[in-house]
């Protein structure tokens, strides 16, 4: 059979190079009358949508919203890797313009743009006879321009800089030159934002969970006024979200990283994700060509997950979050902690240290290998430990359904509050925003530190362990700022996508980098205290086997004009030639 094949397919060919030989102009020249083309295509309003959601789809794309935001989670304080992952790149800061990743994301960014600038394009030239109901065609913009400022905040925040194009490119229009990160800003980012605050809906229809919305484009834009210094503007934007009424805090911090919770009170832009369509295609597919199909799922579980439930741990938390967590104290009388808890919901909804509570994928705490080799905690956040007994098969690249959300109402209490900080010292809003976050995870709050300790409050980013104490300071403006980003922001939105940028823009890497560098010589010195090799360790991170070196080479290596921004990969610049770095 399988000759027969291989002659009737030989067969055939010989036949097609024969009617080309006999008539070569007239073969090159025959249209496919099934053939979708743009000619074709943009002719309803059920098309634009079909085209819009492909828009929606490179969101999905693994470097945007799934796995591969490993290499970045790895990148600042909250987390380490092991130097037999790739992530390691990352965490040591040897990456450069060939590595995978720094051409992955950009890649994919763009085809998020060019996906966006047609939808953008043709709905300018759609042809009158195309019938939209009501506001739809106005409605389908506003999504395709907050997409396409989306996917240039992070292109412009990732590299630093970026390619504009707000049209298809012609054959010759590919080679520009580059732009600023101001210059994006100004050019699409803010511009795309404003159409989409205006012309979105406040929510839409269940059956369209998952699109854009007022909400997005307002917070997105008051982010990027911050990300600016603008304070003003950022907080302006931010109060119109809160003082909507749409959004409220869950209940549970951990709502917001299950799968059957999603789309809840306090999510703003989530990205979806679904690990039953697409079966049997590994978790990293994504169609970023013509043709392709995507798995549907993300991978991030897989980076997140222990090893022995059938993930990898690439990413894993770092001592300095693992100690904060634990240092945060939980408030007794909160009737979060009626039941007895011994930490915080933000602790147990984040990450899984040897002596944790509960139960982690249906098995308790230490009944399965783990936590040896300086691993003191594993990343919770994005993996599947609360409800499956491990991560779907590694041979299929795991498959992950949980949702991921760019956008939650926590983040925005957290960034209005520090901008009523830095735009007139407003110390008593800025706590009023933290504490509401507080009391969401039942530690104390910081009016209640201050109430109980004469007006001062613990540094609760400062090594316990290290150092012996936790020092006491005064509600100053400059320590709440202190408070809001080595503590608040870290403690609430650890692997969500914030850290690294959160760094660069306040300035803060090299300081932070120093100081956790110095903890991590401490521990290495003073070994032979805080290790029991076999035995668990000693608390309160109970570090078993060794010192896991997460910051000595980052801190050593270090330069902000090398490292706070991706390079612009190696393949770009050689296919641009009107591309100079800048």
């Amino acid at each position: 059979m399988k000759k027969f094949k291989k002659t009737s397919l030989l067969s055939l060919l010989i036949l097609a190079i024969s009617f080309v030989s006999c008539d070569e102009d007239d073969f090159l020249k025959e249209v496919n009358p099934n053939a979708i083309t743009s000619d074709t295509f943009w002719q309803t309003q059920e098309q634009f949508n079909s085209a819009l959601t492909t828009v929606y789809g490179a969101l999905q794309f693994q470097s945007i919203s799934g796995g591969l935001l490993q290499h970045q989670m790895v990148r600042g304080d909250i987390a380490g890797t092991e130097p037999w992952y790739r992530p390691l790149q990352f965490r040591n800061l040897t990456f450069n313009d060939g590595t995978f990743y720094v051409t992955d994301k950009w890649n994919e960014l763009y085809i998020g743009v060019f996906r966006a600038n047609q939808v953008i394009n043709e709905l300018q030239s759609a042809d009158p006879s195309v019938m939209f109901a009501d506001n739809s065609k106005v409605e389908i913009e506003a999504q395709a321009r907050f997409l396409r400022a989306f996917f240039y905040f992070q292109i412009a925040h990732t590299y630093g800089q970026g390619i504009i194009h707000t049209t298809v490119p012609a054959a010759g229009e590919f080679n520009k030159d580059l732009s600023s990160m101001q210059e994006i800003t100004e050019t699409v980012i803010k511009p795309d934002l404003e159409f989409a605050k205006a012309n979105l809906p406040q929510s839409w229809s269940d059956e369209n969970l998952g699109r854009v919305t007022w909400g997005a484009a307002t917070s997105l834009l008051g982010k990027v006024y911050l990300y600016e210094e603008n304070w003003a503007m950022a907080a302006q934007n931010l109060k119109q979200v809160i003082d909507s009424g749409i959004y409220m805090l869950t209940p549970e911090i951990l709502d917001n990283f299950r799968h059957d919770t999603e789309f809840n009170s306090e999510s703003i832009f989530e990205v979806v994700y679904n690990d039953e369509l697409a079966p049997g295609i590994g978790g990293g597919a994504v169609d970023d060509f013509p043709g392709g199909v995507g798995a549907e799922a993300s991978t991030l579980a897989t980076a997140t997950g222990q090893l022995s439930f059938n993930a990898f741990n690439t990413v894993l938390a770092s001592y300095y979050l693992h100690e904060m967590l634990i240092n945060d104290e939980i408030d007794p009388v909160n009737p979060k902690n009626s039941s007895g808890n011994v930490h915080s919901e933000r602790l147990t909804a984040t990450i899984a240290p040897r002596n944790g509570e509960g139960n982690y994928y249906n098995t308790p705490f230490g009944d399965k290998p783990g936590w040896g080799f300086g691993q003191s905690a594993y990343v919770k956040k994005h993996s599947n430990w609360y409800h499956k007994d491990q991560e779907d098969a590694i041979e299929f690249s795991g498959r992950s359904g949980i949702n991921f959300r760019h956008i939650r109402l926590a983040d925005v209490y957290l960034m209005y509050a520090e901008a009523v900080l830095e735009l007139n010292s407003d110390v008593k809003t800025a706590i009023e925003y933290i504490d509401r976050v507080r009391a969401r995870a039942g530690v104390i709050t910081l009016n209640q530190y201050l109430n109980d300790n004469g007006g001062t409050f613990p540094q609760l980013h400062i090594s316990k362990q290290v150092h012996g104490t936790l020092p006491m300071v005064t509600a100053s403006v400059e320590n709440v700022m202190t408070h809001l980003r080595r503590v608040e922001r870290p403690s609430e939105l650890c692997f969500e996508g914030h850290r690294w940028n959160d760094l660069v823009r306040w300035g803060i890497v090299a300081e932070v980098f120093s100081e956790l560098a110095a903890d991590e010589a401490w521990r290495e010195a003073n070994k032979e205290t805080i290790l029991q090799v076999g035995n668990g360790g000693v608390a309160p991170l109970f570090i078993d086997e060794r010192i896991r070196p997460d910051f000595m080479v980052a801190n050593s290596s270090y330069n902000s004009n090398q490292h706070d921004y991706l390079p612009i990969p190696t393949g770009e610049v050689q296919a641009n030639g009107n591309l100079i770095t800048n």
